[in-house]
């Protein structure tokens, strides 16, 4: 039995490696209410599919991938599950001289995967902001507070005679911030740089997440 549990692994291995172009896992959900909570998983009722699909293989069993449609959202505590459609993926700019072009939402990123068989690892990076930039009295101002988020996923792969799919058992992710501001022309800006875990805070520490007891399948197509 062991036996055949290693050729089937080797077998799918084996098709991620000759079929890069065309191999990719999917799960099919709804859309988060709430783009910015990480904690409200109500579902807005649009169908949206969360896809990872391989572009490039990097050898060793690394795999560059384009992530669209986002990833799920869930908490340990409910069986609700909606996909992080905005989030997930984040924002890009330009920096070109058109101030009146705000970040725009992006709709695919690129991710990092890593596959030995029987263990999948997924991750993925985006930049997010609340758009909340303003001056004051007094030449006083504020920067957006723009927060980079990664989020790891760790699948197993299952085997069945009617499909094979990548169940979700852990996400890890981990915030971190960063905004400028300053109250009067006398005084210097100050520029806060928030990474995860600094003095203690406990809402700025990785997250380890368990999508118990709903099970996350990602079907491979």
């Amino acid at each position: 039995m062991k036996i055949i549990r290693m050729l089937i692994c080797l077998a799918v291995f084996h098709g991620f490696c000759s079929n890069v172009f065309a191999i990719a896992i999917v799960y099919d959900g709804i859309d988060c209410f709430n783009v910015t909570n990480d904690s409200d998983v109500t579902a807005s009722g649009l169908p949206v599919q969360s896809k990872f699909e391989v572009i490039e293989d990097l050898g060793q069993g690394m795999y560059r991938l384009n992530l669209t449609g986002g990833i799920p959202r869930f908490v340990d505590s409910s069986g609700n599950v909606c996909i992080d459609h905005v989030a997930a993926l984040g924002y890009f700019a330009s920096g070109g001289p058109d101030f009146t072009i705000p970040p725009q939402p992006l709709e695919s990123l690129d991710a990092t995967g890593y596959f030995n068989g029987h263990e999948l690892v997924i991750l993925v990076n985006s930049i997010v902001t609340d758009f909340s930039a303003g001056k004051g009295s007094f030449n006083s101002f504020h920067t957006s507070r723009v927060q980079t988020i990664s989020n790891m996923l760790i699948f197993d792969y299952n085997y069945n005679p009617q499909q094979s799919f990548f169940t979700l058992k852990r996400l890890v992710r981990n915030k971190s911030l960063t905004q400028a501001s300053s109250s009067s022309n006398t005084q210097p800006i100050r520029e806060t740089l928030l990474p995860s875990s600094i003095n203690g805070i406990e809402s700025d520490r990785p997250q380890v997440l368990t999508p118990l007891p709903s099970s996350i399948n990602y079907l491979l197509q």
